[in-house]
């Protein structure tokens, strides 16, 4: 099999399910498709690409909602990011860690158009305070259920995370359609 960059990006998505965000390297992808690491450097130049090439495939997941409604489409889009971060473990801190360093593709672009084409003001700002909320949510989501799976989450439990996510998405929401 000849080493491309699409087995390099899903051979990071297998290491970043079964290991996690902190053992998602440029070795042990190697080790993954049985090469050395400096053969990887062709395809993918450095971790931080290596990283930004898994997180553009999670991102590309995310289904771009077709309501027209400016706080309808909101709503669907930030469940939908909610749903392509979920289907991989640390995925949102993976992806928030790239849209910090400015690396990847712009998780924000097809919300920054819609929010413009619809006349919203701020459409950068509220673009990137959805994907803020929602990367936070997810993160705190998923770090949550991993203590959990090693004992050690003694929190409140009560609240189920899609009921504190919809409460979220609602005030955001709410929040648009007041400025609209």
């Amino acid at each position: 099999m000849a080493l491309t960059r699409r087995a390099i990006v899903e051979a990071g998505l297998g290491i970043l399910d079964e290991y996690g965000l902190a053992d998602l390297t440029m070795r042990r992808v190697a080790d993954a498709l049985g090469v050395q690491a400096g053969a990887l450097y062709y395809h993918v130049p450095n971790k931080q690409s290596l990283l930004a090439a898994v997180a553009d495939e999670v991102l590309s997941r995310v289904r771009v909602p077709g309501d027209d409604s400016v706080p309808g489409w909101v709503a669907a889009w930030a469940w939908a990011l909610r749903e392509a971060l979920l289907t991989r473990r640390d995925a949102a801190e993976l992806v928030a860690s790239t849209q910090a360093l400015g690396q990847g593709v712009d998780a924000c672009a097809p919300a920054r158009r819609f929010l413009a084409s619809a006349g919203l003001p701020e459409p950068d700002a509220t673009a990137e305070a959805v994907l803020h909320f929602v990367l936070g949510h997810v993160t705190q989501e998923q770090t949550r259920a991993q203590m959990r799976e090693l004992g050690v989450f003694g929190g409140d439990a009560s609240i189920a995370p899609e009921r504190s996510f919809e409460w979220g998405v609602r005030l955001i929401t709410c929040g648009i359609a007041a400025t609209s």
